[in-house]
């Protein structure tokens, strides 16, 4: 798969409110190319799962989730990868269109991107690698495959027709409710969560503030396990959150100071909004709390 550059779109918005407050600045990047990729393993198995997370956990959480599908794929020798089926599509659709078709295809919105977090297990054998994309960049860590102290319970759900078990553990700063079905005996799930003997099918931090739930299955897949073959910066897990809260907190600064360029921000009269170069509280915190 070639990469060949045609044009960067870049969208400036004052981001999603809650209540009239503003929680969350975008800074949309359409780009018209799809990064090359290496194959590291062929699927048996894919599970679709729907995640939310709480952009605002000061107030209700009725109305404050984003949310994504992601796609969790299972390969021979615990080989797993866990990422955004949302982008398997635009990455599709990309390398259909021509040119023209892709400047129309961001204009109407449908290279709207999801969730650049990717979580591969066993790759390399016995560790967990985690890639993501901040603005224009890459970021990549590696560490030893997570141990999770698993508490098994007495509680059950039924998710898709299957029997789950719960199980909980605290890992990095949440407390986890994990559902497991023992009728698909792999000791996988989404996320960093793994370890218990079964699927897990379903899982939840304590508030509410993160949720993962399996909405498809397919037992006999062939799709390839993939990783894009880009410039990453490698780096630790700590400074990944670092910079994933620079960025956040503050977008449009944090893309001119990464050699991005210079960002206009205006109100519906074009006139210049100069609070939104300014840092901002987050009104949510990230899935492991531990980083700071």
């Amino acid at each position: 798969m070639k990469k060949t550059v045609l044009f960067i779109a870049i969208v400036a918005m004052m981001g999603a409110e809650v209540s009239g407050r503003v929680v969350r600045r975008q800074l949309s990047i359409f780009q018209s190319s799809v990064p090359e990729t290496e194959t590291i393993a062929t699927e048996s198995m894919e599970f679709v799962y729907d995640y939310r997370c709480c952009v605002d956990t000061t107030g209700s959480l009725k109305d404050n989730f984003s949310s994504d599908n992601m796609l969790l794929q299972i390969g021979p020798d615990g080989v797993s990868k866990f990422s955004s089926y949302k982008n398997l599509t635009v990455d599709s659709l990309l390398m259909s269109l021509d040119s023209d078709q892709i400047a129309d295809a961001a204009i109407e919105g449908k290279l709207s991107t999801g969730e650049f977090m990717t979580i591969f297990k066993n790759f390399p054998s016995g560790k967990l690698t985690h890639t993501e994309k901040i603005c224009m960049d890459w970021f990549r860590y590696e560490e030893d495959m997570p141990a999770l102290n698993w508490e098994l319970t007495d509680s059950t759900c039924n998710v898709l027709g299957y029997e789950c078990r719960a199980a909980k553990c605290n890992f990095r700063g949440r407390t986890w409710t994990a559902y497991y079905a023992e009728d698909i005996p792999i000791m996988e799930g989404p996320w960093k969560l793994q370890g218990l003997p079964g699927l897990i099918m379903k899982a939840e931090d304590e508030k509410g503030h993160y949720t993962f739930e399996c909405i498809g299955i397919k037992s006999e897949a062939d799709r390839p396990i993939t990783i894009y073959k880009v410039p990453y910066n490698v780096t630790e897990r700590k400074k990944y959150y670092n910079a994933r809260y620079n960025y956040e907190s503050n977008p449009y600064a944090y893309y001119e100071s990464t050699g991005g360029g210079k960002v206009t921000v205006t109100d519906d009269a074009g006139n210049p909004q100069l609070d939104a170069y300014d840092p901002m509280e987050l009104f949510y915190d990230f899935l492991e709390r531990d980083w700071k």
